[in-house]
């Protein structure tokens, strides 16, 4: 599937319709007990715990996030846009120095580069996924992430 990019002399190449190409792969069954092998490596530098969704989505990403009680993630900024939905737990997140409280069944923001924390403020362990668009930002080789 990988394809050499395209430049501004290849405008005329826009096919007039489009055919579905169905990777092999269309499932990533039970991701939060799943290990890949970054998951690992990105939860140990990420300090909680993160299980990333494997499948071929150039432009989207998915990741399981997951907070003990009391833990935080790092102060951290990206460019890519952020939706996360809040699956267990309770918590805030400062986003710009502004405090957005959650719980279970919440979604809320984070824009670019907004520098942003997660934090578990409940008893149990939080859970939460979180959708970005860091995929597209990183095949148009501009995607940036920044920690504190």
């Amino acid at each position: 599937m990988d394809r050499a990019p395209f430049a501004s002399a290849d405008f005329a190449k826009v096919p007039s319709s489009l055919k579905a190409e169905l990777p092999e792969r269309l499932l990533h069954a039970d991701v939060l007990n799943s290990r890949g092998s970054q998951d690992g490596a990105f939860s140990e530098e990420r300090r909680h715990l993160v299980r990333m969704v494997d499948l071929p989505s150039r432009t989207l990403s998915v990741t399981i996030g997951g907070l003990s009680p009391g833990q935080a993630t790092r102060m951290h900024r990206h460019n890519y846009e952020t939706i996360i939905y809040v699956l267990s737990g309770t918590g805030a997140s400062l986003i710009e120095g502004r405090e957005v409280p959650w719980r279970a069944g919440d979604a809320f923001y984070v824009p670019p580069w907004a520098w942003h924390q997660h934090v578990n403020r409940g008893d149990g362990r939080a859970l939460y996924v979180a959708c970005e668009n860091a995929p597209l930002l990183q095949n148009l080789g501009v995607a940036l992430r920044e920690e504190a």
